[in-house]
Order: structure tokens, then C-alpha cells, then sequence
């Protein structure tokens, strides 16, 4: 018999309690040991620079993990803008600046999040980087339970539960 401790491996949920601040100290999101962030590893449930950090950890672990923006949400690409008119959204919608909005790519079919950067008079300047781009992200992580997958979380690629994110 087995008796050594599970750790952090493909195919194991994880629950992860987390700080997560960017270069200037400010703390942008955090999941404290109470209400974890829970999440199927390996199967591409959380950004790839923090899901590499975490294999080998064990329940109580922590450690701090520094994400550069290619392992996160990009660089920043200044040429994802997109001027959308007015006369695009129904009349009653309300914009607000940096709201985000769900849009389906007329080339693929794939839907993507643009998000308002500037609202103008004769239309919207949709940003099609997610705000984070170009960030690194700073992260101080605790691994809070791990358990292995459900058959049937293994089959969706992700976590079913209440504290699932």
C-alpha cells in the first residue's frame, strides 16, 4: 500500500487558495483556504504558467509564482481593436467602458470576448486582448485538497461542484 501523499498530477481536482497581484504591488483577485478556486489539472482549466507551478505539490504547499505574459494572457496586441457602430447594438443597451462583451468570429464561429475601451459618438471601440494581456502575474498559491477526478469530470474536462469556479 500506497502511503505517501497525493500531490499535484494530471487528472487530480485541485483546490487552490491564491493571492494574485501584477508588477505595481496592487492585488487584482484572491481565493482565500475557505473557498478555493477548484479546477481539473492538466486539463487546461487555469493558465498554463500557473498549471506547470503546481505539479509535484502537495496538500498544504506554498509557494509563490511569477507568470510571464506568454505563459498567461498574452501580450498586449495593440492592433486588436475593433470600431464597432452604434447602430450595432440594440437602441435600450447600456455601454459602460471596460465591460465585457461575448461576439461570434464571422470567420469561425468561435466566440470571444471583446471588451469596451471607448465609447464615441458614432460607436465603440471594442479591445479584443483580455485585460490581463501583457501583464505578469504575480501569484502567492496554497494548495488547500487535492482529490483524483470523478469518471465523469474527466469526461467534460472539468470539475462538477459548488465551489467550482
Amino acid at each position: 500500500m500506497n502511503n505517501s501523499p497525493l500531490s499535484v498530477a494530471d487528472d487530480m481536482v485541485v483546490s487552490l487558495a491564491y493571492v494574485l497581484h501584477l508588477d505595481d504591488g496592487d492585488v487584482i483577485d484572491s481565493s482565500g483556504a475557505s473557498d478555493p478556486l477548484q479546477f481539473l489539472q492538466g486539463a487546461n482549466n487555469i493558465i498554463p504558467g500557473l498549471e506547470k507551478e503546481l505539479y509535484g505539490m502537495c496538500v498544504g504547499d506554498e509557494k509563490t509564482v511569477a507568470v510571464v505574459p506568454a505563459d498567461g494572457y498574452g501580450d498586449y496586441d495593440p492592433e486588436a481593436m475593433n470600431f464597432v457602430p452604434l447602430s450595432a447594438f440594440p437602441q435600450d443597451f447600456d455601454l459602460e467602458e471596460g465591460m465585457g462583451l461575448q461576439m461570434r468570429d464571422s470567420n469561425t464561429s468561435e466566440v470571444v470576448v471583446a471588451y469596451v475601451d471607448d465609447i464615441q459618438t458614432d460607436g465603440v471601440v471594442l479591445n479584443l486582448n483580455h485585460p490581463l494581456a501583457g501583464q505578469t502575474l504575480h501569484f502567492q498559491i496554497q494548495i488547500v485538497d487535492l482529490r483524483t477526478a470523478t469518471n465523469e469530470e474527466l469526461t467534460h474536462g472539468h470539475i462538477h461542484g459548488a465551489n467550482s469556479h
